[in-house]
């Protein structure tokens, strides 16, 4: 019996529709990460140590780099996929 196989067409679509599920992730969790780290020093840290713009911009800094640690991460497991 032959094995029957999805066609070239409907795996490059789907492949495609994966891609685009992965971008958007890493899109919205760099915009989420950074606006976190942005309320958390504006309105919690420095609303009540009085120590504004100091951890705002720190933790605002630290979000970014949260957000780039993960669309790194990211990319390192689609080169793994892709060395396959």
């Amino acid at each position: 019996m032959q094995e029957q196989r999805p066609s070239d067409k409907k795996e490059k679509k789907r492949e495609f529709i994966r891609f685009l599920g992965v971008a958007s992730t890493v899109g919205i969790n760099m915009v989420v990460s950074t606006f976190v780290g942005f309320a958390l020093g504006y309105w919690i840290v420095d609303e009540y140590l009085g120590t504004r713009p100091w951890f705002t911009v720190i933790l605002t800094l630290l979000g970014i780099v949260a957000g780039f640690r993960y669309l790194f991460r990211i990319a390192r497991r689609a080169g793994e996929r892709g060395d396959d």
